[in-house]
């Protein structure tokens, strides 16, 4: 005798139930097709959690498959944190579309990164009159051709196609020595 699965007998029984309603009975079967359809049933994936945006609303992840190499934004159902950034997250995607990823956990264990120091966040401090971006090793500002790199060292670079400096009152060039072209 064979065993009937209970997606089979939910259908079976609604099938029944609702010979008479000719109107329903075609959306119940699509549905009840689509819950057992092993096609439409999501994909889970390990990824990794690479930072947080939007003060911490939007995660940035990567896994397995996803088309480039950039990080991509994704969506969560759990409360991720600065400290969960390196951890390895399981992520879902919306319409079994890659490109629509979304964090339903993060896995336990381990330290998440293979090397002995986690990277550094980004810090901000902002009190509506000033704002401090801090940053470990690098900080770069950038909009199209032009950029603004701050260094550890202590280097500041700044590059551009036209680059002005204006002042309405003293403008000073300082340093230990100072070349121009």
């Amino acid at each position: 005798m064979k065993q009937s699965h209970p997606v089979e007998e939910l259908e079976d029984r609604a099938v029944a139930e609702l010979e008479q309603t000719d109107l329903l009975l075609p959306l119940i079967l699509r549905q009840s097709a689509t819950i057992a359809s092993p096609a439409t049933r999501p994909v889970v994936v390990v990824g990794e959690l690479i930072a947080l945006k939007d003060h911490g609303e939007t995660p940035l992840v990567l896994y397995p498959g996803q088309k480039g190499s950039a990080a991509i934004p994704a969506r969560s159902i759990v409360d991720l944190q600065g400290s969960q950034i390196g951890k390895h997250v399981l992520l879902v995607f919306e319409s079994n579309e890659n490109a629509n990823p979304i964090v339903i956990g993060v896995l336990r264990g381990g330290d998440g990164w293979p090397a002995g120091e986690k990277p550094g966040q980004v810090e901000v401090q902002a009190d509506g009159e000033h704002m401090i971006v801090t940053a470990r090793k690098r900080l770069v500002l950038r909009c199209g051709k032009a950029s603004i790199t701050l260094t550890e060292e202590g280097k500041i670079l700044v590059k551009g196609t036209y680059v002005s400096s204006r002042s309405s009152g003293v403008h000073r060039i300082k340093g230990g020595s100072v070349q121009i072209n």
